[in-house]
């Protein structure tokens, strides 16, 4: 067959694998859809004010600099979950759609990269095998190329070690980044490769080299990986195009300036970041030399998992080597790797290249820089892992040709088979932690995490087992403290939880939120004196909730301090006018300080506010009551009643109280009787009770 039609051919073959690559990576993925949100996700996209407005796009491109460590220094990550929040709101839906096109395009920009770096006269002899038949079509080398890149995007895409990029939301950061770094580079390789006979001057000369840089750009706004994209786009020129460095700097030295020029940005990003809200960077507790360490154990896992892909694990914890006994068997092996590739290197170029590949992608999180908060995580294989499949393909395809290749797609249907799998369980915070909690029984943040998802599901018993679990395994872990003592709470097990609030007190003396649910606590324990402390040092630390003006003010209302009280009320109804609970205990606090004709005014604002609320409307009563009304009072009672039938004994002995002042007795009586029905030790009802029927006696005549 003439060249000119092997190459149309493989045109179409390429475009039909692209088709069926998206598909097969759609297909694995479709039950990932659904899940929730997780983990980091919470701060990232819950609590994240700056992604609820898209247009303009400045407040979404300047993400929070603490307290979302997803997105901090990452302004691209953050205007794409405005853009998913513009479309959806916080339905998880269409965050997860979007990550699963970004794991399609990296797919395909990999197959594009792969495909169009096997035309070049350095790797062409790739695409040779030693048992291939030299007159076949599909020897030709445009169609193996096609194949061999097919193969290759086909086995990453569905490796289950990317689930964890792709269905865990906010890991976007990691699939976002590779994309951005793989159309760098497919970029350069379009301007490199370009036949003039094809394309034009503009698009070789102008248009590729801006689309790399400008790729390269978008990279380093999406996550730190993207910093070695410029060297490894240098290293390929110089191994795979230009030949010698001085050649790959006399064509392409403005190219190469102008990529470089992108960590101008990353420098910032990374300057104003503060240490990307204090989880990365030195003075944080963790030494790099520890850390070195520990990433020779996590290299070797990361290795073990791209070729046994069990146990995943979500999140390792920030366990760490102190000692270089404890790693030396994981570093002999990589010593023995690194000298083996190097000999290798020396006749095979690319092999240098895929080891640069794997080491430098994994260089900003897997070397000297500490990363505190996870020293290990599976998500920073996503693009290293491609070096090792490249390896794979490439080598099998050379000893078996085809035939291996064959099996290669078998594989990765075995692979997608368990990447589906593995969605499911992110298919539920219970199940993910469950999951973890079973490989990783040593991990305190994975237990607490239990907790977290089982206190969410009303299973307060088991999520206090998990809970006390994280804190043997670590005694300082305030969140954990802070959250069993909330769901201790719960359980009613009010002294236990105040033990832990302070607990997590003393380590975090300076938490608003941790004094302030102290406080509340406290009231259930009635240690007034106590309560109002805290919510006094919550008050100097930050703003108090208008639910937490409230408990504030009934405790110092409780402890005699009205006019203290009262200033708290008026100014939480400052800040929201339109409360009717605040309005119902200012009301009953004026009450109390002899102010009736002002706490009326309040009630009657709170029923009009919320005219079903069955308090307000019972407050309101008992003022008008209490103002000589009974008529306007027994209507609010009766609305009462109709919100709450049957339930209160109070409310129906407010009722017969109304109607006794009415005359009303025969009715006075029913509801006093059905108040005592309800409530037998309800002694109001029982007086009043008696005093009508006196009264009912007294007006009977004589026989």
């Amino acid at each position: 067959m003439p060249p000119s039609e092997i190459a149309g051919l493989a045109t179409r073959a390429a475009r039909l694998a692209a088709v069926v690559l998206a598909l097969a990576i759609a297909f694995v993925y479709a039950n990932s859809l659904d899940g929730p949100f997780l983990f980091d996700d919470q701060s990232a996209i819950l609590r994240n004010p700056t992604i609820r407005q898209l247009w303009p796009p400045w407040a979404a491109l300047s993400p929070p600099t603490i307290g979302s460590a997803g997105v901090v220094g990452r302004p691209l990550v953050n205007l794409s979950l405005a853009l998913n929040y513009a479309l959806g709101g916080v339905n998880p839906h269409g965050y997860h759609v979007f990550n699963l096109l970004v794991h399609v395009g990296a797919a395909l920009a990999l197959f594009g990269l792969v495909r169009r770096s096997l035309a070049l006269p350095s790797l062409g002899h790739l695409t040779v095998s030693t048992n291939s038949t030299p007159n076949s079509l599909w020897s030709a080398p445009p169609l193996r190329a096609v194949i061999l890149a097919f193969c290759l995007a086909l086995l990453w895409a569905l490796h289950p070690l990317q689930t964890e990029s792709v269905t865990f939301v906010i890991q976007r950061t990691e699939s976002l980044a590779s994309l951005f770094f793989l159309l760098t580079l497919y970029c350069f390789v379009r301007a490199v490769s370009a036949d003039p006979a094809l394309e034009p001057h503009f698009a070789r000369r102008l248009l590729w080299p801006v689309l790399s840089v400008a790729a390269c750009l978008a990279g380093m706004a999406s996550k730190e990986i993207v910093a070695t994209a410029p060297l490894l786009v240098l290293l390929y020129d110089r191994l795979f195009v230009a030949g010698t460095w001085r050649e790959a700097w006399r064509r392409r030295g403005a190219l190469h300036l102008a990529l470089a020029s992108t960590w101008l940005l990353l420098a910032v990003l990374v300057f104003t970041a503060a240490r990307r809200g204090g989880t990365a960077g030195f003075g944080l507790g963790v030494s790099p030399e520890d850390y070195l360490l520990t990433q020779c154990r996590a290299l070797v896992l990361y290795l073990q998992l791209s070729f046994w892909p069990h146990p995943l694990v979500v999140d390792y914890g920030p366990a760490l080597a102190r000692r270089a006994a404890e790693v030396w068997p994981h570093l002999l092996l990589l010593l023995a790797l690194a000298a083996a590739a190097l000999l290798a290197a020396r006749r095979h170029p690319a092999i240098l290249f895929l080891a640069a590949w794997f080491l430098l992608i994994l260089a900003p999180s897997s070397s000297l820089v500490p990363l505190t908060t996870q020293t290990i995580a599976e998500h920073r294989m996503y693009l290293p892992l491609a070096a090792l499949v490249a390896l794979v393909v490439f080598g099998l395809h050379r000893w078996s040709g085809l035939r291996g290749l064959a099996g290669l797609v078998a594989l990765a249907a075995g692979f997608g088979w368990l990447a589906a799998r593995r969605n499911d369980d992110y298919a539920s915070a219970l199940r993910l932690w469950t999951q973890t909690v079973r490989h990783a029984p040593a991990h305190p943040r994975a237990h607490y995490n239990l907790g977290n998802a089982l206190a969410a599901t009303g299973r307060h018993a088991d999520a206090v087992r998990h809970y006390e679990a994280a804190l043997r395994l670590d005694p300082a872990y305030s969140a954990a403290h802070y959250n069993l003592a909330g769901t201790l709470l719960q359980l009613e097990r009010v002294s236990e939880a105040v033990a832990h609030y302070e607990a997590a007190l003393r380590l975090e003396p300076r938490s608003a939120d941790l004094h302030a649910n102290l406080a509340a606590a406290l009231i259930r324990l009635d240690r007034m004196p106590d309560a109002v402390a805290h919510y006094e040092a919550a008050s100097r630390l930050g703003l108090l909730a208008v639910e937490e003006q409230r408990r504030f003010a009934r405790a110092l209302a409780e402890v005699g301090r009205v006019d203290d009280a009262l200033q708290r009320l008026q100014a939480a109804l400052r800040s929201a006018p339109s409360d009717a609970e605040t309005h119902v205990l200012l009301g009953f606090v004026l009450s109390a300080a002899g102010h009736a004709s002002e706490a009326l005014r309040h009630f009657t604002e709170a029923v009009i506010l919320r005219p079903d609320d069955v308090a307000a409307r019972s407050a309101l009563g008992d003022a008008l009551l209490d103002a000589a009304r009974p008529a306007e009072a027994l209507s609010h009672y009766e609305a009462a009643l109709r919100l709450q039938p049957g339930q209160s004994a109070m409310l129906h002995t407010n009722l017969g109280n109304a109607l006794a002042r009415l005359g009303r007795v025969t009715e006075a009586i029913r509801h006093y009787e059905e108040a005592l029905r309800l409530n037998p030790d309800d002694r109001e009802a029982r007086i009043n009770l008696a005093a009508v029927r006196a009264v009912v006696e007294r007006r009977r005549p004589a026989k």
